[in-house]
């Protein structure tokens, strides 16, 4: 089996990189690499790099996710987010393979009581979550066979985010203000890369592969919101011995009026992972686990 990875220095793509590598033969690129082409603005590029492979499975782990930066942006992030992702869709097609690609929570406008399922309507409230539904609906229209998988609030041991952000900020202040009114699932990108090997797995032995098609959500169990990630951050890296300026009880939440930002973010972003976990015999473990895991590796 030949599986072509793209965007394998993010955080999702390094954490691929570690579970497809027994699976069959790894192509794996970014936007730099010079074998083949791994650059989402070069589309005749990637149409090339796919003829030359000739992949049984295509992953796209590569993404324009600068959500603020996106705003004054649209042609780039709808370049890479949208139309790489349709020319990758197309060329499986043509070849019958299978595409696996990651999409977001900030498909849905938040406003939800509920964790989103994956018949819920979407209705981004920013560029980058319109860019990336533009993606998933011109994967869906291609006929291709694909597994799509919808996440949030990624962090990983590489690469910056929100776990290094508030380690940065707690060695440097002894007071912070963070958000409580934004609901999600701190998940980890070792886990969806672990997931995408489970899936690739079954649909490879499966008799009928064709079953596995489709749209899921992928997310850690439970939720909290910035303010309460924020926290665990901190009183773990105390609990490490890790010399914070900061303690834990000086994180003051407050709501998303008081901390403005260019692009409009969902206040609900929970995901319904039921579809996922039938479908794919999954139990997904709660979302302390991998965030107190991860920052015992990073500290």
């Amino acid at each position: 089996m030949k599986i072509l990875l793209f965007g394998k220095d993010g955080q999702v793509g390094w954490e691929l990189q570690r579970s497809l590598c027994l699976l069959g033969n790894l192509v794996a690129l970014d936007s730099n690499s010079t074998e083949y082409c791994g650059d989402f603005t070069n589309l005749q590029g990637i149409v090339d790099t796919v003829n030359e492979v000739q992949p049984n499975i295509i992953i796209n782990a590569a993404a324009y996710t600068a959500v603020d930066k996106a705003e004054n942006d649209l042609e780039r992030a709808r370049l890479i987010n949208a139309l790489a992702p349709d020319v990758l869709a197309k060329e499986a097609m043509r070849l019958g393979a299978w595409l696996i690609h990651y999409s977001t929570d900030y498909v849905f406008d938040g406003s939800s009581d509920e964790p989103w399922k994956e018949t819920d309507t979407p209705a981004p409230l920013n560029v980058y979550g319109r860019t990336k539904f533009e993606g998933e609906k011109l994967i869906q229209n291609s006929g291709c066979r694909y597994l799509i998988f919808r996440t949030s609030w990624v962090y990983a041991t590489c690469g910056e985010n929100f776990i290094k952000s508030i380690l940065r900020l707690a060695k440097e202040r002894d007071h912070l203000m963070v958000i409580n009114d934004q609901i999600g699932s701190p998940t980890g990108a070792d886990l969806l890369a672990d997931i995408t090997a489970h899936a690739m797995r079954l649909i490879v032995n499966s008799a009928t592969p064709f079953k596995f098609n489709g749209l899921y959500h992928v997310a850690s169990a439970g939720y909290t919101s910035w303010h309460g990630y924020a926290q665990l951050i901190i009183e773990t890296a105390h609990r490490l011995g890790v010399e914070l300026k900061i303690v834990s009880d000086a994180v003051t939440p407050i709501p998303s009026t008081n901390y403005p930002a260019i692009a409009l973010r969902p206040y609900n972003s929970r995901l319904n992972t039921r579809k996922l976990q039938t479908i794919f015999d999954l139990s997904l473990p709660p979302w302390q686990q991998g965030v107190i895991r991860t920052l015992a590796e990073i500290l």
